[in-house]
This record gives C-alpha cells, sequence and structure tokens, in this order.
C-alpha cells in the first residue's frame, strides 16, 4: 500500500517534469521561431535599405541620399558604409554649389566623414576614399595642399586610377612649389596618340617656368596657343610667355604677345600694363603711360598701373 503511493506520487512528479519540459521546449522554439524572422526581417531591411540609398546614388539624388544618410548616421554613427557614403555624396553636392562659401561647407562634411572611415578602419584597401578626401582637400585650397598630396599618394599606391587623379596630384604639387613632382605627374597624363587637354598644357608649362625650364615651358605654352579654341585660356598661355620671350631677349616678340591678347580683348587690363612695362623699358615713355591710363581704366584698383603714373 505505501510503496504503490510512493509510485503514483513519483510518475505525477515525473508527469509534471515531463509537461514542464515540453512547455520550455514549446516556449524555446516560440522564440528561435520569432528571432529567425526577426533577423531575417532586419536583414531584408537592412538590405532593402541599402539598395534604397545605392538607387538614390545612382540616380545622381545626392541631396537626397544625404538627408537619408544622416539620419541612418544618428542610429549608427560608426557604419563604415553609411559614412563612405555620406563623404560620397558630400562631395558631388558641393561639386554642384555656385557660391564657393557654401561648397566648402559640404567639402568639410566630405572631408569628416572619409576621415572617420579610415580612422575605424586604417586596414582600408578602397582607394576610391582617400581618392576623394585628396580632391575634397584640394578643392579647400591652397593651405590643404599637403594633405591633398597625401591622400591623392594613397590612392595611387593603393592602385586607384582615375583620368583627372594625376592631374589633381600635379596641381597640388604645384600649389606647394614642388615643381619637379608636379612634371612628374602631369607627364603620366601624357599619351603620344592621344592630344592633351588645354588646361594641362598651360598647367606644365606653369611648372617648368617654376622650375626655371624656360624651354620646356615656352613649348608648352605655344602648344597651347596654337591648340586652344578658349580666348580667355589664349591670353592666359600669352602672358605667361611674354616674360620668357623678354629673358631671351626677344622684346618685340613679347610685344607682340600682348598686343595680340589685346586685339582678341581690349579690356584685358593685365595685359595692358604689361605693354606699357615694355614701351617703358624701351625708352617710349608717351606710349607707356598710355597703356597705364587704359589699365587704370579697366580696373581702377591696378595698384602697379597708378604707381607708374605717379612717377
Amino acid at each position: 500500500m505505501f510503496s504503490r503511493s510512493r509510485s503514483s506520487y513519483a510518475s505525477e512528479i515525473l508527469k509534471k517534469r515531463a509537461i514542464k519540459l515540453a512547455v520550455f521546449l514549446g516556449l524555446l522554439l516560440i522564440v528561435s521561431i520569432s528571432l529567425f524572422f526577426i533577423v531575417r526581417q532586419n536583414r531584408i531591411e537592412k538590405a532593402n535599405s541599402v539598395n534604397h540609398l545605392l538607387t538614390l546614388w545612382n540616380n545622381g539624388q545626392y541631396e537626397e541620399l544625404l538627408g537619408e544618410v544622416k539620419i541612418n548616421l544618428q542610429k549608427k554613427p560608426f557604419d563604415t558604409f553609411l559614412l563612405m557614403l555620406y563623404g560620397f555624396a558630400s562631395f558631388q553636392v558641393a561639386e554642384a554649389q555656385t557660391a564657393p562659401q557654401d561648397a566648402q561647407v559640404y567639402y568639410d562634411e566630405c572631408i569628416a566623414a572619409l576621415r572617420k572611415v579610415l580612422l575605424h578602419d586604417s586596414n582600408l584597401k578602397d582607394g576610391r576614399i582617400p581618392y576623394v578626401l585628396g580632391k575634397a582637400y584640394f578643392k579647400s585650397g591652397p593651405s590643404f595642399a599637403d594633405s591633398a598630396i597625401l591622400y591623392l599618394e594613397k590612392a595611387k599606391n593603393l592602385g586607384f586610377s582615375s583620368p583627372d587623379l594625376n592631374e589633381y596630384l600635379g596641381l597640388a604639387y604645384a600649389s606647394v612649389n614642388d615643381y619637379r613632382n608636379s612634371v612628374a605627374a602631369f607627364s603620366e597624363i601624357l599619351q603620344p596618340d592621344k592630344p592633351a587637354s588645354d588646361l594641362l598644357l598651360l598647367a606644365i608649362a606653369k611648372s617648368y617656368i617654376g622650375l626655371e625650364e624656360y624651354d620646356n615651358a615656352k613649348a608648352y605654352l605655344y602648344r597651347c596657343i596654337e591648340s586652344t579654341k578658349d580666348d580667355e585660356l589664349t591670353s592666359s598661355a600669352r602672358l605667361l610667355l611674354a616674360p620668357l620671350l623678354v629673358i631671351e631677349g626677344k622684346q618685340q616678340e613679347a610685344i607682340d604677345q600682348y598686343l595680340a591678347i589685346i586685339a582678341d580683348n581690349d579690356q584685358n587690363a593685365e595685359a595692358h600694363f604689361k605693354l606699357g612695362e615694355l614701351y617703358y623699358s624701351s625708352g617710349d615713355s608717351i606710349k607707356a603711360r598710355s597703356e597705364w591710363r587704359k589699365t587704370l581704366k579697366i580696373d581702377p584698383n591696378h595698384g602697379p598701373a597708378r604707381n607708374r603714373l605717379s612717377m
């Protein structure tokens, strides 16, 4: 009688334990299934969000993209993908601005975002990041040329290639008066079977002038003058060429360069002033003063011309 009672009690205990285990396993299964669907839904939502952001990028909707990425960064401030996208979009929006001060706001945003990416992942091998970062620094002004060189060289060392990388690098080197590296960077763009852009020819000439390699500079200036259809660019090249001719003692050829500028645009104050300087150095003060007066008529704030006329 006593043993049967114990056996019934033990069975009841085992039954309760089995029920508890079944309930626990059931709850565990429900939780596992719920977690699976939550994770799956989060992945789907994340994928949809990424695809949406990339669609905005591909469609060139950079300002809208910035707004949406900024919201996402409030939740995930250290997400390198979001920071990278924000930096790239900021650069594109900066390029679309007409006022320099407005553009600089976005260049600063670009620099801050991409610097964070590199800070959180210093071993990142994506050359696009230092490339865009270098360009943003270059666009920020000559005082940031060193930083532009640093990141553009890093992009290059990572094997990144872009048609304008060496052009920006050459211009940045020229900004810090490193004309040798400037010429080296520009030279990588030149291709025997492809004509160089007029702006590139002018930039190379300026670097050769900085190196005092005037024959090379003249060669590129003549190429620029012959190939360009841009009157302003032609005038810039002639303004650089004339002093080189003076160095060679070719005064009349230098005068001809200034006269050619004035023939295209009589409102070029610098051409009139420099022409006056040549007339004065050749002893013709009447023609010189006439050119300086024309300079002041075009540009009343031209200090050198005013000083000359006060002599």
